[in-house]
């Protein structure tokens, strides 16, 4: 019994020492203040792309020159999104949604490097291109549906005109032909009938 015991209290103490050894865990941050937190993220976010549509053309330049050299020193996730939402907004010199998406892409394959809300962000940026970059190229295909049909009417336009150009040269070749003959035939027949009127005053008595 007194063996059993000895058993027990040495499982304890060694329970004791593992879980003295054991890590502490920080306590968890409270939602309200990590809601805060990602909610100034995004506001920040959002103020840059209000100031960058609003600006003058030096506060447009000045900011994409800050979001792209910030971007090019240490290309981290949240200035990767941020430049790429600098690129995106339209209304200033630098707007290229083109090099915008590529750089949402790479950013949201590695949607862990991301807080929640800028993942959100992205997301939803990323979509906005992506439909305007659709657009676009639905209005480009119009237009050259439009030239096309265009350049096609006007050829066939203009092989008609031709057509009927060559025609009325030919009909004018043609009448200038048959006046020719009609001239002939009318100075035959004016001989003829000058000849007959004269032959009656050459008869003798």
């Amino acid at each position: 019994m007194r063996h059993k015991f000895s058993v027990v209290v040495l499982c304890g103490l060694f329970a004791g020492c593992a879980g003295g050894l054991s890590p502490r865990h920080e306590p968890a941050a409270p939602a309200v203040d990590r809601d805060s937190t990602e909610a100034a993220v995004i506001s920040s976010y959002l103020d840059v792309c209000l100031r960058l549509a609003r600006g003058s053309p030096a506060e447009q330049a000045e900011i994409l020159t800050t979001a792209n050299n910030d971007y090019s020193a240490a290309p981290t996730p949240s200035r990767v999104l941020r430049y790429a939402m600098v690129l995106s907004t339209p209304g200033h010199a630098g707007y290229d949604p083109v090099v915008a998406q590529r750089l949402l892409h790479e950013v949201l394959a590695n949607p862990e490097t991301l807080l929640p809300a800028e993942r959100a962000l992205a997301f939803l940026q990323l979509q906005q291109v992506d439909r305007q970059q659709s657009l676009k190229a639905d209005v480009t295909r119009l237009q050259q549906n439009a030239e096309r049909s265009t350049n096609d009417r006007i050829a066939q336009l203009s092989r008609q005109l031709k057509t009927e150009s060559d025609d009325n040269v030919r009909l004018k070749k043609l009448l200038a032909e048959a006046q020719a003959k009609l001239d002939a035939i009318a100075n035959i027949e004016r001989s003829s009938n000058n000849g007959r009127q004269a032959q009656p005053e050459g008869r003798k008595p």
